[in-house]
């Protein structure tokens, strides 16, 4: 299966095959092999249009999220530190520069929406943005009503869906995570490119809320 999906990571194909075995941990369908692919196609369609170094910018995104915590952990805010030192460690393993290292560890350490730091090179800003890309549109819907679910979250509150009355729960209903969080991304991208496509799937998700909404 690694070979049949490195494939796919084109054209890092071999750095791929070396690090999807060491990119993944436990069983969060959120952030399991399929996202990481998904952020990798975001971060070379912005890679296209404003630069960086490729092969970083790679190392980061199948590294991204090689240590996993929950969501409702303590240590979540922690997660992409933690994700950085285990992914230092890998590319010194397999013989990579210092200098390489440390841009793909800061890559992965600002990255995170809950880590709250700003990206200062140009392939942190775009793993950021391909990873938060992600988190909005249709599958940033399906991701949220996804975690909701492991979480053991509800759907909605049936009394005051839309929280006009009440405060925001989004640990009680999955939909206040739209508001809390999600539709907030789309205001803090760091490239031209990633504010496009964040402009193009927050309008998506939109709509995902307005005909949920109506349904219910």
């Amino acid at each position: 299966m690694t070979v049949s999906l490195a494939a796919a990571f084109s054209p890092f194909e071999e750095l791929a095959r070396t690090l999807i075995p060491h990119a993944t941990e436990g069983d969060d369908g959120s952030h399991d092999i399929a996202h990481i692919l998904r952020v990798f196609r975001n971060a070379l369609r912005i890679h296209a249009q404003e630069g960086g170094d490729g092969r970083v910018l790679a190392a980061a995104v199948l590294l991204h999220d090689c240590v996993a915590v929950e969501k409702n952990s303590p240590l979540r805010s922690q997660a992409s530190r933690l994700a950085a030192e285990k992914a230092a460690d890998i590319l010194a393993g397999i013989g990579w520069s210092k200098a390489d290292i440390e841009a793909v560890a800061h890559a992965i350490t600002t990255h995170s929406f809950s880590a709250n730091i700003t990206p200062e090179t140009l392939e942190a800003k775009i793993l950021q943005d391909a990873d938060r890309l992600d988190a909005i549109g249709m599958v940033g819907a399906a991701r949220c009503f996804y975690i909701a679910g492991r979480m053991g979250s509800g759907l909605y509150d049936p009394v005051d869906p839309l929280a006009k009355d009440r405060p925001l729960d989004d640990k009680a209903f999955a939909i206040d995570h739209f508001a809390v969080k999600l539709f907030k991304l789309a205001d803090g991208f760091q490239t031209a490119t990633g504010r496009a496509l964040a402009h193009e799937r927050h309008e998506r998700l939109k709509t995902v809320l307005d005909l949920f909404v109506d349904e219910i």
